[in-house]
């Protein structure tokens, strides 16, 4: 079973991968379903490439959880509860991922708020447990002070659509709320 750490928002979990070297390279077990319990099953898997100082998010959703796996680079990966009843409901963090140091998984369940900083250049594979359709996508700007997220970066390179999200107190005020 792999180790679970829980970086203080209920549900999420880092798991530090195990690597395998060899002269020939490396062998990286990157995913079981049976490692987060409860989990569903992941069905469909996306690669994002994003150059240092591009930060991608906040982005959430009401039906899907993540599954993210750094295979190069350094990040800085901004986390929000949205859940009401959470026991973390309202808590924000930022968790620095450096590939350098090792291998990690992150699961990422619905109704966390979640994005990305790229202090180095990243290569991100993601899974989500639902197929993407576009209806269950939303956001949350950024750098908005009540997230309570670090970032590096004052001046990150974001795509239009990230550059207008709605503020957190918008996105309380006029979305139907998560249950935890």
């Amino acid at each position: 079973m792999a180790e679970l750490v829980e970086p203080g928002i209920e549900g999420v979990f880092v798991i530090p991968l195990r690597t395998h070297p060899d002269n020939r390279g490396s062998f990286t077990e990157d995913y079981r379903r049976e490692w987060i319990p409860g989990m569903r099953e992941m069905v469909q898997g996306n690669i994002s490439i994003s150059t240092a100082n591009v930060l991608r998010g906040l982005h959430f959703h009401r039906e899907q959880a993540d599954w993210w796996n750094f295979y190069a680079g350094a990040a800085v990966v901004g986390l929000y509860d949205l859940r009401t009843g959470s026991p973390t409901e309202g808590k924000g963090l930022g968790l620095r991922i450096d590939t350098a140091e090792g291998l990690k998984g992150l699961y990422i369940p619905k109704g966390v708020a979640h994005g990305f900083y790229a202090e180095r250049d990243v290569m991100l594979h993601y899974m989500v447990d639902n197929y993407y359709t576009g209806e269950d996508e939303f956001g949350v700007t950024w750098d908005d002070p009540e997230l309570g997220i670090d970032w590096p970066s004052s001046d990150p390179i974001l795509s239009d659509r990230d550059m207008s999200n709605p503020t957190l107190s918008d996105v309380r005020g006029n979305a139907p709320a998560f249950e935890a």
